[in-house]
């Protein structure tokens, strides 16, 4: 009987687990991320290096169209001075106006403004890249991932696992290879293990040691300066700017579980005192027994 049991776990599993054949896409690696969980919060140090990494290398072409200079310095987030953040917007230029000849000017970015597009319209963005635009970065954290399927998305609700989107991210980056023997990539495309049907318009977009990063107090960078950990703090940094309010949004969370907790019991309790004393009004005024007289 337990020899039978084994051997249906084990095709239960065998049918259910991840199985690729070649050309298939391969699911992504579940990496360790400071902000997944009911407590996580995000790395600051993890979030500027992301910042960095996005602004040298993804800013040329990807937008962060939903964010503002401010957002920067909020709680939450890279937590950049406000100092810094001024210095940061005034290093763009925005188009402003009309003035009061009725001409657009443009003027040093402030704090309020949100980071300007690379491209002046979508046509000029796709033009510059091969008649494909390339696609604005605030929300991709929460735009792309990839299905598990069963049981496995049954267990990632119970572990609470939504970091789809940033595991796929940095599979992606790290995913330019070679394409393998009579695979064929058209002119224009690019071979990427993860990405689906393995042909991606974008280039490898970053190296080893092609950003580099804060130095530590003994002269050594912060964070590895490889394709791998850059991948891991942009992609941190992508996460915060599709929910730079995650880490209020579980503290509330936690708020109101422990706020129904105490209701709960305060229910409870009020439930039985009340009901206590009704059925001791109600055992008061029983009905005598019915006597027989002769």
């Amino acid at each position: 009987m337990m020899k039978r049991t084994l051997l249906i776990a084990a095709a239960v599993l065998g049918l259910s687990a991840p199985a690729f054949a070649a050309g298939e896409t391969p699911v992504p690696p579940q990496l360790k991320w400071s902000f997944q969980g009911p407590f996580g919060t995000f790395d600051r140090a993890q979030v500027q290096r992301g910042f960095k990494v996005y602004r040298e290398v993804c800013a040329s072409c990807h937008g962060l169209s939903y964010i503002a200079f401010r957002n920067l310095a909020q709680p939450g987030g890279p937590e950049f001075s406000e100092a810094q953040v001024r210095a940061l917007a005034a290093e763009y230029k925005i188009q402003d106006g009309p003035n009061e000849a009725g001409d657009m000017f443009e003027r040093p970015g402030r704090p309020a403004d949100r980071f300007p597009s690379p491209f002046p319209n979508e046509n000029a963005a796709a033009a510059a890249n091969g008649g494909k635009a390339p696609p604005d970065l605030s929300l991709m954290a929460k735009a792309r991932t990839y299905e598990r399927g069963f049981p496995w998305f049954i267990t990632d609700v119970f572990r609470q696992y939504s970091e789809n989107g940033a595991d796929y991210l940095v599979a992606l980056l790290n995913g330019y290879k070679e394409a393998p023997a009579g695979f064929t990539v058209p002119a224009g495309g690019h071979y990427n293990e993860y990405y689906p049907g393995h042909v991606i318009a974008m280039p490898k977009p970053i190296n080893d040691g092609q950003v580099e990063y804060p130095k530590n107090e003994a002269g050594q960078p912060q964070a590895p300066e490889t394709v791998d950990q850059y991948a891991r703090d942009v992609t941190a940094f992508l996460v915060w700017t599709a929910e730079p309010h995650l880490e209020a949004r579980k503290r509330l969370g936690f708020q109101v579980m422990l706020f129904l907790i105490v209701l709960a019991g305060l229910l409870y309790f009020t439930k039985k005192k009340i009901w206590a004393r009704v059925g001791g009004e109600v055992e008061g005024h029983a009905t005598p027994p019915m006597t027989h007289n002769p």
